[in-house]
């Protein structure tokens, strides 16, 4: 094939912009399971409950996202994009709307987690999937703008949802964001669809560098070891710090629930620019790179706060947007590594499979979270076990990655293994 990927580009080259555009309005609904630290002071006074139960419907949403993310993603293909958005759209609104009614936490567990994550991770992949079809040529920059979205959901959502909840109450303001969802997630999913003929001719052209492995040949390579491990050690640190956000601002630094929610916009928007940033840097240089950067910023956040004490504002919100950027960074990093090591054929199977990490790690880091605050009642060993965690996911992406070259511009890609 001597086309390259930009000459087979045509009438669609303008069109395909819809997609990005209307997939981060959607990841913008679905990113909303972010604001939990928002609620999660409301949930456990409302309940009467600790640390670790006021998780567990944020844990459980998350687990049931990467469960339905992996589900969905072995199927996605095979139905209407549209179809797909607006059954997980509904689900999430009803998971929300269902909230309202919830008499105890157990309940709130089931319908906001169960249920709303299940709809988010129904959702979740199309959006993705749809992009990296449409834009071939530079998937890992253009999958992390599309979940700028996700990312950048707190930015909207958390202000609204405090103020919501100071006004209204809690059950009301499931009730209303629910209602909202039901709405626009099927409205905005109308336009979707995946590419015909010609777009996978440039699929094709894309990745003729990089042979397609099928999700039986990718579990079973020492890659997916790799790619699994480390991305299930950073979202769990990351979900983990995002869940805490708000009680390691309150409790740890002695800010105000207002005043913590106001810094969520801040750390929203580092959560949204790790996405594009790690996605591009993925892209351009290499899965190893990009991660042992995002181990030792984290690392460096962890520190800080280690040193930090009440009235430690800046501290405070220099270190969690460093935890919140590198989240929204391996929800790139993942991705971009899953197309660029297994190829584009299987892509949705196989990232549905890789995802499963995020899920384990959510469940992971909010039940350590939990276990360790209500076990020694401060934070410090919190940020003891994330410094842990990093040196331990440096010393992992050091021994199982061999020093990598991702050139850019679709140029081939040699990733190299150690032993395990």
């Amino acid at each position: 094939m001597t086309k390259t990927v930009k000459g087979i580009l045509t009438e669609n080259n303008r069109s395909k912009w819809i997609y990005l555009i209307f997939g981060v309005l959607i990841m913008m609904c679905l990113g909303t399971v972010y604001s939990y630290s928002v609620l999660r002071l409301s949930v456990e006074r409302q309940y009467g409950v600790g640390s670790m139960l006021g998780g567990l419907p944020y844990m459980t949403s998350l687990a049931f996202y990467a469960i339905f993310m992996f589900i969905a993603g072995r199927h996605l293909e095979r139905f209407d994009p549209r179809m797909v958005l607006i059954t997980g759209g509904l689900l999430v609104s009803l998971g929300w709307i269902l909230s309202a009614f919830a008499p105890s936490i157990y309940a709130l567990t089931l319908t906001y987690g169960v249920i709303s994550g299940a709809g988010v991770g129904i959702a979740y992949g199309v959006p993705m999937t749809a992009v990296s079809k449409w834009f071939p040529e530079r998937k890992g920059l253009f999958v992390g703008l599309v979940l700028v979205g996700f990312g950048l959901s707190p930015v909207v959502t958390a202000p609204l949802l405090r103020q919501m909840v100071e006004v209204f109450g809690l059950h009301s303001t499931f009730l209303a964001i629910g209602a909202s969802f039901g709405v626009l997630i099927p409205l905005l999913s109308l336009p979707f669809r995946y590419p015909q003929l010609e777009n996978r001719k440039i699929e094709a052209a894309a990745s003729i560098t990089n042979p397609d492995s099928d999700t039986r040949d990718m579990v079973r390579s020492k890659g997916f070891k790799a790619l699994y491990l480390n991305f299930f050690i950073g979202s769990m640190i990351g979900l983990m710090m995002v869940g805490m956000t708000t009680t390691a601002g309150t409790v740890f630094i002695g800010l105000t629930p207002s005043e913590v929610t106001s810094l969520i916009i801040l750390f929203a928007l580092f959560n949204g620019a790790g996405r594009p940033v790690f996605g591009f840097l993925t892209d351009r240089f290499s899965s190893r790179k990009a991660m042992l950067l995002s181990y030792s910023l984290i690392l460096v956040a962890s520190l800080i706060m280690l040193t930090a004490k009440e009235g430690d504002n800046l501290k405070y919100a220099v270190s969690f947007s460093i935890f919140w950027f590198n989240l929204g960074g391996w929800l790139a990093i993942a991705p971009a590594s899953t197309s660029a090591m297994f190829g584009s054929r299987s892509y949705s199977r196989n990232y549905g499979v890789v995802f499963t990490a995020y899920g384990i790690g959510a469940i992971a880091g909010v039940l350590a979270s939990g276990l360790l605050l209500d076990i020694f009642g401060n934070l410090t060993n919190i940020f003891y076990f994330v410094a842990s965690l990093c040196m331990f996911g440096m010393i992992l992406t050091l021994r199982l990655f061999a020093p990598a070259v991702m050139k850019a511009s679709g140029a081939p890609i040699v990733l190299e293994l150690k032993d395990i």
